[in-house]
C-alpha cells in the first residue's frame, strides 16, 4: 500500500511540474500565465488530497481487516478455554 501511495504522489508531482513548466515557458500575458499557474496549483492540490484520502481509506480497511482477524483468533481461543 505504501508503494502505491508513493507512486501516485510521484506521478501527481511530475504531472504538476510538467504543467507548471509548460505554463511558464508559454508565450502568454502575465495575467493568463498567473491564472494557469493557479489552476495547475489547484489541480495538484486536489490530486494530493485525493491521494491522501485513498491512503487513509486503505489504512482504515487494513486496520479493520486486522481487527476482524484478531476477533476471529480470540473467538477461536475462547473455544479452547
Amino acid at each position: 500500500m505504501e508503494n502505491t501511495t508513493r507512486i501516485l504522489v510521484g506521478v501527481g508531482a511530475g504531472l504538476a511540474t510538467g504543467i507548471l513548466l509548460g505554463v511558464l515557458f508559454a508565450p502568454n500575458k502575465g495575467t493568463e500565465t498567473r491564472k494557469k499557474i493557479k489552476d495547475a496549483g489547484n489541480k495538484l492540490s486536489d490530486n494530493v488530497k485525493q491521494t491522501i484520502q485513498r491512503g487513509k481509506d486503505g489504512l482504515y480497511s487494513f486496520k479493520e481487516g486486522i481487527k476482524e482477524r484478531l476477533d476471529s483468533i480470540n473467538e477461536s481461543a475462547e473455544d479452547y478455554i
